[in-house]
């Protein structure tokens, strides 16, 4: 068993008969499971309730949890299944453990079947909406969030759930300046898409959410991967994959070119270019096309990647050119593209005043990456997160930085060995995180591998979604007074996972069965506490607009205890103890003449408003006094943020891929230069914390220069 649990990584979820739609009145047909997703789930049971680190029999009581958990996943807000449905859906509340242990899934995949065709049906009302428009004089409200809503009694309350929902929609793009018909083309397409993305729904798509349902019933971090998520999963890691080189995404059923990856294949064809459509893929050199125009984005992508140094073909319908324009095919090879805007870069800041200048590297990280197939195939050059840190901090230290933060905001873990080592390129050969298993036992993770990389002044940014991985180098800094911890408190994720190959185990050379992603150990800081459910606590705090109640470990209700171990054998290699109240008092004085500061403490107040009223009026007048203020004290920000900040934070009423590509990237761009005031606050933090050191006090109260002296950036990836 030892041997098939592969990688240990902390990661980044007939009673039913009688209620079941007429598939043909739909169009959608009814999806049925096919025999490997039977073996499938008895083999991940057989693990589950043996091996995980919360073991729990697959019982009755377990199946009552997962009917639960399976109706949530399905429809979390409320928006698709009567009070009625759950009632008659009940009746198999208690037989989804022998759906499993029977590989017998036509229970769960009635739900589903249900859950889709409730879907289509709601869609299909929302349509008949726009024929006949809306009176927005009324002084009505639509509910932003219904997940705490009772589900709706009868047809006539769905339907008018379904009302306030198209109305609001309607009124978000008649406030944005759009026409009656631009508006019902708009919305109809919307709607439409939304009902060709359900008929696009495949047995596996129900297979892995009623397996998450299941998984995520014992605990929140246990998952099933198909076998394509499964690749995914791993190519998230290695920060690899093989293919062409070009970002892609889905608009107007077009899978349409989003970026070119530098020097890959798309690019440097010259061929390519972003907007193009690729409406056909064939393999080798005379292969035959397959049409991918209304096809799944990964349907089209499993396509289009292969093996490295092979051929594939694509029939591209260029940007510029209509639907009936003229097509041409391109022959691209293969190649092995690494995720370079995924892997951790670096840029130097100044903090000036006066005569006085301090310079701080700060080291961006995404996740805690590592290639486990080079690694264990022996790779003297794998990919991995301490190993670019370290090449960076190499880079810092000859451009004479005087401190360094890494910020690991967004960052939700990763492989387990690379926090463990990557903690060392700043404490030593020291332990950092003690892991306990099932059976009590406990094991101290100690560095071994790497030596002190930088030895000079360091912090840590974190934020509500700092995880895992994340934790356990933030931890470490924090207890060993190495560094700072700067931001908001972070998830609270304090549990181990491995990966277990379910074809490994029935030693099946096809990717058939997919993987688990199990819990079996929980970490320990080095002082005998864990970060699960209270995260780690940062010394010097900033605002934050994730609430704890909806995100974060402390929002599941499964999730597992707080609670403490015995400490480790370590000693701190620092105390910041005497300097935070100074650093502190520092930071309250600067933020509160920070113009930037203080327009996101004014934002995250008024989305904590919004979630607590949770309404949004659908009175045009009403809506219209809220939208004059808004984008009046959005622009009164404009010589702070930027103007073309302000410009995409406004409201179009357009989804993503509703909005043309020229335009969305640019204000993606846009976004991006805006200013970021916790980024800045935190270099300014670490100013006054060099400045202390020195005694050079006069710096304690300076201003971000704004300017980056050296910018060490990596290409964007495919």
């Amino acid at each position: 068993m030892k041997q098939k649990l592969l990688w240990v990584v902390l990661a980044l979820a007939t009673a039913v008969q009688a209620a079941t739609l007429d598939a043909t009145a739909s169009g959608l047909p009814n999806l049925k499971p096919v025999v490997q997703e039977a073996q499938a789930a008895r083999m991940a049971a057989a693990i589950l309730s043996r091996y995980h680190y919360k073991a729990v029999p697959l019982d009755d009581a377990l199946s009552s949890k997962t009917f639960d958990q399976y109706l949530k996943s399905l429809d979390p807000e409320k928006l698709y299944f009567l009070q009625s449905d759950i009632d008659r859906l009940g009746v198999d509340r208690t037989k989804l453990d022998d759906a499993i242990l029977n590989e017998d899934l036509s229970v769960p995949f009635e739900i589903f079947d249900l859950y889709e065709h409730r879907a289509a049906e709601h869609l299909t009302y929302a349509r008949s909406l726009l024929k006949k428009g809306f009176d927005f004089k009324r002084d009505e409200s639509y509910q932003i969030d219904r997940k705490d809503q009772p589900w709706p009694a009868t047809d006539a309350q769905m339907q008018d759930i379904w009302r306030k929902r198209v109305k609001n929609d309607w009124l978000r793009l008649k406030l944005a300046g759009k026409d009656e018909s631009s508006i019902v083309k708009i919305l109809d397409k919307r709607y439409d898409n939304a009902l060709k993305r359900l008929g696009r729904i495949t047995s596996a798509d129900a297979f892995q959410t009623f397996m998450n349902a299941y998984t995520m019933a014992i605990e929140p971090h246990t998952n099933y991967m198909g076998p394509r998520a499964a690749e995914d999963f791993g190519i998230s890691m290695s920060l690899s994959l093989v293919g062409i080189g070009a970002v892609l995404t889905e608009m107007d059923e077009y899978t349409t070119i989003r970026e070119l990856v530098p020097g890959g294949p798309a690019s440097a064809s010259g061929q390519l270019k972003v907007g193009d459509r690729i409406v056909g893929v064939a393999q080798g050199e005379a292969g035959a096309m397959e049409d991918v125009l209304g096809a799944r984005l990964d349907d089209t992508v499993a396509l289009i990647r292969g093996t490295a140094d092979s051929t594939v073909r694509l029939d591209v319908l260029p940007a510029e050119a209509g639907p009936d324009g003229a097509h041409k095919i391109v022959t691209l090879i293969r190649k092995t593209i690494t995720m370079q805007d995924q892997a951790a870069k670096a840029k130097v800041y100044s903090v000036t005043d006066g005569s006085s200048t301090r310079r701080v590297g700060v080291i961006t990280l995404p996740s805690f990456y590592e290639d486990f197939g080079a690694l264990q195939s022996g790779a003297k050059d794998y990919k991995s997160a301490t190993r670019d840190v370290a090449s960076l901090l190499g880079d810092l230290k000859k451009q004479k930085v005087d401190s360094v933060l890494v910020d690991l905001r967004n960052n939700g873990g990763g492989s387990l060995r690379e926090a463990v080592e990557l903690t060392g390129l700043f404490v030593g050969k020291v332990p950092v995180v003690q892991e306990r298993n099932a059976k009590g036992d406990i094991r101290v993770e100690t560095n071994t591998r790497t030596g002190m990389a930088w030895d000079g002044p360091m912090a840590v940014l974190i934020n509500r979604a700092s995880a895992s991985a994340s934790e356990i180098f933030a931890a470490a800094i924090q207890d060993y007074g190495r560094g700072l911890i700067l931001g908001a408190p972070s998830f609270g994720k304090g549990t181990v996972q491995t990966m277990a190959s379910l074809d490994q185990m029935a030693k099946n050379d096809k990717p058939e069965f997919g993987e688990l992603k199990m819990t079996i150990a929980q970490f320990f800081r080095v002082n005998g506490g864990t970060t699960q459910l209270r995260g780690v606590t940062p010394d010097i705090a900033f605002p934050g607009f994730m609430d704890a109640a909806d995100f974060g470990e402390s929002s599941y209700d499964n999730a597992l205890p707080w609670t403490k171990i015995k400490a480790a054998n370590y000693a701190p290699v620092g105390n910041l103890k005497d300097q935070i109240p100074v650093l502190l008092a520092l930071h309250e004085n600067r933020i509160r003449h920070d113009k930037g500061f203080q327009y996101l403490v004014e934002d995250i107040a008024q989305s904590q408003q919004l979630r607590q009223k949770n309404l949004i009026s659908l009175n045009e007048a009403d809506r219209r006094k809220e939208r004059d203020a808004q984008e009046k004290r959005l622009a009164a920000r404009g010589d702070v943020v930027g103007q073309g900040a302000v410009k995409a934070l406004e409201d179009d009423g357009l989804q993503a891929n509703e909005r043309n590509l020229t335009k969305e990237l640019a204000a993606e761009k846009s976004q991006k230069s805006a200013k970021d005031v916790l980024l800045n606050e935190a270099i300014n933090v670490l100013g006054d914390d060099v400045a202390l050191r020195k005694n050079d006090f006069k710096l304690t109260a300076s201003p971000l220069s704004g300017s980056p002296v050296l910018v060490l950036e990596l290409a964007p990836h495919n």
